[in-house]
């Protein structure tokens, strides 16, 4: 509502551009607690997604992998419907009087018609998982994440095609300085000679790094968008329906791998080493808190952060496998760092643009006023001048 500052006279404010509700819902307050769970959430997405790399390389033997990335997959997506079921069992035992369980057949069947979307993104995330150890194969742990945060500027813009989200000029300005610090760290970060299924490895590797930035990013804005448009229902069951359509999906990956290899290859736990563990469990806990991120954060929060994580990822790999710190590096991440500051800085952020058509509107009113008190309209000068004739002429009607 607008409220005229003359006559206090309050009206409907003119309808806005059309905003996805799945966005702006519940966003009009930033609670403390709300920064507070942002902060965890980036403290834990640091230390995840920054071992994620490091566990990689160290998953690999003489350059390549001895156990299917896929079955790794699974069983990471296993692992997280796992932990959905746990919640909702511990949320059902601790409902309140009169309240439906959450794992009741009703509620999960409502919880299913409600969450069809999710497949969407799952699907996107079974192949990002897999384009994920093509990386390594051809990017040291540190590059693997710098490129990783070229999917900013994708999210950004499928965030404001498809979610009607506005950035500032500044915002923009801040996404473009991230892509020139990925570019600086990516100089000469090719091994020379090394080819992939006969291509050149630039030709590979450039193939790679867009299909490994433009799939996660379309799954990230799904995801965010299917999470927040069903707001009301538990994250759990959200979790529940996510992960079982991705373990689904990796499974079938795994029986159509069979078909062409054998029966061998249904083996999912060959080749795995305590390394693998902590991989299946790193990736599980990390999927696991990016589903809060898109739920209570925003995408942008979530690949900042990992963005972030890059330093850790850098820093770790130099320490433990001799990977030299370049002055590339150096100032790729700088410029980085200088990015995420502007992005984020309150002077770059939108202004809200609904008070700004509420200052207009007061404003519109309050100078409509002043108008109608110099100059009254000619409906008002004859209805009065009506209502002195007929003092004058006396009441036409008896008393």
């Amino acid at each position: 509502m607008i409220e005229c500052s003359v006559c206090h006279s309050k009206i409907e404010p003119p309808a806005s551009k059309s905003i996805s509700r799945a966005y702006d819902k519940h966003r009009t307050f930033v609670s403390s607690k709300t920064r507070f769970l942002n902060v965890i959430l980036v403290g834990g997405d640091c230390l995840l997604v920054g071992f994620q790399p490091i566990l990689v390389y160290m998953s690999k033997v003489d350059g390549g992998f001895k156990y299917s990335p896929i079955s790794v997959n699974f069983l990471i997506e296993v692992a997280k419907v796992f932990f959905a079921v746990v919640m909702l069992l511990f949320q059902s035992r601790h409902k309140k009087v009169g309240e439906k369980s959450l794992l009741s057949v009703s509620a999960l069947v409502q919880a299913a018609r409600n969450n069809v979307l999710l497949a969407v993104p799952a699907l996107l995330y079974a192949i990002n998982n897999y384009l994920k150890f093509i990386m390594q194969l051809y990017f040291n742990p540190a590059t693997v994440k710098m490129l990783s945060n070229l999917k900013v500027l994708v999210i950004a813009i499928l965030l404001k095609m498809i979610m009607k989200r506005k950035f500032s000029i500044l915002q923009w300005e801040a996404l473009a300085l991230l892509l020139i610090g990925i570019s600086i760290n990516q100089l000469r970060s090719l091994p020379e000679g090394a080819s992939s299924f006969g291509l050149p490895v630039a030709t590979g590797a450039y193939l790679y790094t867009l299909i490994f930035v433009t799939v996660p990013s379309l799954a990230s804005v799904f995801n965010e968008y299917a999470l927040k448009s069903q707001f009301e229902s538990s994250i759990y069951h959200q979790n529940l329906f996510l992960y079982g359509y991705g373990a689904m999906f990796n499974f079938l990956a795994i029986l159509g791998i069979a078909i062409f290899k054998g029966p061998s290859s249904l083996d999912i736990l060959q080749g795995h080493s305590k390394a693998t563990m902590l991989l299946i469990c790193n990736n599980a806990a990390q999927g696991i808190l990016s589903s809060f991120f898109f739920k209570y954060a925003d995408t942008i929060l979530k690949k900042y952060s990992s963005t972030i994580a890059t330093i850790f990822t850098g820093i770790a790999s130099a320490v433990l496998f001799g990977h030299t710190l370049t002055i590339n590096f150096v100032l790729g991440i700088s410029v980085v760092i200088i990015s995420m500051h502007q992005f984020f800085s309150s002077y770059s952020k939108v202004k809200d643009e609904q008070r700004s058509g509420n200052f207009k509107m007061v404003e519109s009113i309050d100078s409509q006023r002043s108008r109608d008190a110099s100059f009254p309209n000619m409906t008002d000068v004859s209805e009065n001048a009506n209502h002195h004739v007929n003092e004058e002429k006396g009441p036409l009607l008896p008393v």
